[in-house]
């Protein structure tokens, strides 16, 4: 079977991590890409480029000289996507701006990942990861002040956000393209981009609440194991508690009342009783003893693993979370390999990387023009498309949410016993979207998903594995009432592999993969600040639907996807994750980690904390500003604690050096340029008030992402939607009186 994307012609102009980690991740869905590099190669020589640069054919072009540009602009003519992440402006001075490769392809779709937007006042600032990071809340823990500064992670988490999102966006581009003949002109901005990673986190005002990981009281957290190594605990449910006392063998806890919510709430001394023995009990046995016990017994809890360690277990293998590849500097070496699954088309590596500048050939090849478009381009590109949504928490919810940025009609159901805990997240997640609280355990409910599921084109589903079969609705089920359905399926650990089965959370989709053992370093794991890998799971599976979507308006044509919190976890690591001879893990980690080097970290002014963002050549420059003769960090910091964070920017910023300081969150969410992009808005939500929260991050022209109608009470619309399904009133009164469906108020 042939890729999604096989036919299509990708150009990626992309430096560093997020262009090309964009457009890799459209060749491993069957799309030709041709990367092309400027004279001399990547701008960023790292063994990373082996998996950046997999399935790529290779051209070296100065877009500066007049035949190499004309080249280029042939290449455009018969090119279907365009990716670029210089800053602002460069592409145009070469010539080879949205405008300007538009004009001559006008079927293109256009995509830029600059560090600021081009209306950003910060446009023409070098987009370092750091900087942006530092931009974007200055990557302060959620629980802002716990911490004297800000911290640091080697992970390039805005690439890797707006990566996702621009493959996203370019798939959904070509979706609609299929359908008005028309390209597109999409920016993700790095710094826009940050803002899905915060999520329900920056959210503000009547009836939010305050962010935490975890409400949970029963202790999740890390725990030591007998054998020095960490676990991971996420007891989120009373059914995992019992398996706790069950498998440690200590069912005196249940006639001690520590397993009684309502006492443990009341009660402050017995609450830290529990805590004190679920840290015992962690104690008494080895780490892995206790993965694969509660893993039996259908509880999270995973081994905090080193990167290399989650890199050789059976699981990443099984699920390809990692892929075994040749190449012609590392030789054989394992590396990231897909972030999705598609049954039908299921992703696959186009080859190793290309020597540079390899295929010349391509240019001797007679350009095929794209026949320009008729008609109107669609105001938005999934209008008219129908998604159910059965998923709980934040990944599978991201998912729905962004399809329905782009017009999609999303009905969420929740179980009428089990509704959105806390408006929080309910608030951020279900956006755009109408709510229904229905029993599908009830015959009467199972018919109405099938009814729904009838009419809709996507349906996404995280339950445990087995339970959809058990009650009669799973894929088999639904492909009964609609054939060519897209049945979106979110995991911890990824469907296929020997784990796939098992539970687990945010804070397992990082423990496992190795990222808490990096961010708190091997002695003192810590989770990264956000839900990262639950918002990126979603991006990541709104990616796979499109996909699909766009295969089954090719071949008519459904399909089954997946996305895992494990997989994700995975794909933020991708700059380190490669395993070879020789290879030295000494990339930045732990809580005292400022930074990469003297020219990329963190630094204190008289009033806070900015990030220096520096080429080794500008070294000079740095050092001359700061009246200094030689390298050193301690220096550096000394001459910088003298002066504010403006005083160092008026300086620095005419040499094209980096510096930005570090708002807090709320700060950020309140920036006037922010609001007035949409990155942050405020709106009146029913039942709650005014609420301040995040915006879309994707820039689209023509048919732009919108935020959509506040969300509702949970069930708030579920007469509404009975009504349009053919249901009559006395009908639906019958299945509320029997509790099938729950509405607010009754």
């Amino acid at each position: 079977m042939t890729g999604a994307l096989s036919g299509l012609r990708v150009l990626d102009f992309g430096q560093y991590v997020a262009g090309p980690l964009a457009a890799v991740m459209l060749a491993d869905q069957g799309a030709e890409v041709i990367r092309i590099d400027p004279p001399g190669g990547p701008r960023w020589q790292t063994p990373a480029n082996a998996f950046y640069q997999r399935g790529k054919r290779s051209l070296v072009l100065d877009l500066k000289q007049p035949a190499d540009l004309a080249a280029a602009r042939r290449l455009v003519r018969s090119a279907d996507v365009l990716i670029e992440n210089f800053r602002p402006s460069v592409m145009e001075r070469l010539g080879l701006g949205a405008a300007a490769a538009r004009a001559l392809n006008p079927r293109l779709v256009y995509c830029s990942l600059p560090g600021f937007a081009a209306n950003d006042p910060r446009h023409a600032m070098p987009g370092w990861e750091g900087v942006v990071m530092a931009a974007g809340k200055g990557y302060l823990p959620p629980w802002s002040g716990a911490h004297e500064r800000p911290l640091y992670s080697a992970l390039p988490l805005a690439s890797s956000y707006a990566a996702f999102l621009a493959a996203t966006a370019v798939t959904l581009a070509l979706f609609a393209r299929m359908r008005d003949g028309h390209g597109r002109r999409i920016e993700v901005p790095l710094f826009d981009a940050l803002f899905q990673a915060f999520g329900a986190y920056a959210m503000s005002g009547d009836g939010a609440g305050n962010p935490a990981f975890s409400s949970d009281i029963w202790g999740a957290g890390c725990y030591r194991c007998a054998d020095d190594r960490w676990v991971m605990w996420a007891t989120h449910n009373p059914r995992f508690m019992e398996a706790l006392v069950t498998v440690g063998g200590v069912p005196e806890w249940r006639d001690l009342g520590l397993l009684d919510r309502p006492r443990l709430l009341a009660d402050k001394a017995l609450l830290a009783e529990l805590r004190r023995r679920v840290a015992a009990l962690f104690a008494t046995r080895p780490a892995a003893v206790w993965e694969e016990a509660l893993a039996a017994a259908g509880a999270p809890l995973a081994l905090v693993r080193s990167p290399a360690e989650w890199m050789e277990t059976p699981q990443a293998h099984g699920a390809r979370a990692v892929l075994e590849m040749e190449d012609g500097e590392l030789g054989r070496h394992w590396q990231p390999g897909h972030p999705i699954h598609l049954s039908a088309t299921p992703p696959a590596p186009q080859g190793p990387r290309h020597a540079l500048d390899a295929d010349r050939a391509i240019l001797d090849e007679v350009a095929q023009p794209k026949a320009p478009p008729t008609g109107a381009p669609l105001a938005q590109i999934l209008r008219g498309l129908k998604v159910v949504d059965l998923t709980q928490v934040l990944a599978g919810p991201t998912a729905a949410r962004l399809m329905a940025e782009f017009g999609a009609e999303v009905v969420k159901i929740n179980d009428p016993a089990n509704p959105p805990q806390g408006y929080r997240y309910h608030l951020d997640v279900n956006r755009g979207k109408r709510t229904l609280l229905l029993d599908l355990k009830r015959p009467e409910g199972r018919a109405v998903l099938l009814k729904l599921a009838q009419g809709a084109d996507v349906l996404l589903q995280n339950f445990a594995e087995g339970v959809p079969e058990r009650l009669g609705i799973g894929e088999a089920a639904l492909r009964a009432v609609r054939p060519d359905l897209i049945h979106a399926t979110v995991s911890a650990y990824g469907q296929q592999g020997p784990w796939g089965g098992r539970r687990g959370y945010e804070p397992l989709g990082q423990a496992m993969t190795g990222m808490q053992w990096r961010f708190g370093g091997p002695a003192s794991p810590l989770m990264e600040p956000l839900a990262v890998t639950d918002y990126g799971t979603g991006i990541l599976v709104a990616f796979a639907t499109a996909l699909a979507l766009y295969h089954r308006q090719r071949t008519g044509q459904g399909q089954a996807v997946e996305a895992s919190l494990a997989h994700t976890g995975t794909y933020l690591q991708t700059p380190f994750l490669l395993l070879y001879a020789g290879k030295q893990w000494d990339e930045p980690s732990g809580q005292e980690a400022r930074g990469s080097g003297p020219l990329q970290r963190f630094y204190r002014a008289t009033d806070g904390w900015f990030f220096l963002g520096a080429k080794d050549s500008q070294a000079p420059a740095l050092l001359s500003v700061l009246g200094l003769a030689e390298l050193s960090e301690a220096a550096i910091e000394a001459a910088f604690a003298q002066d504010s964070i403006a005083a160092w920017g008026a300086r620095l910023r005419p040499l094209d050096i980096g510096l930005q300081g570090c708002p807090s969150i709320e700060a950020l969410m309140q920036d006037p340029w922010v609001r007035a992009q949409g990155l942050s808005i405020t709106r009146h939500h029913e039942g709650v008030g005014r609420v301040t929260g995040i915006g879309p991050s994707i820039r689209m022209r023509p048919s732009p992402a919108v935020p959509g109608i506040p969300v509702r009470p949970p069930g708030a619309d579920g007469r509404a939607v009975l009504a349009e399904l053919g249901y009559a009133p006395d009908e639906i009164a019958r299945l509320e009186a029997a509790g099938v469906l729950a509405v607010p108020g009754t």
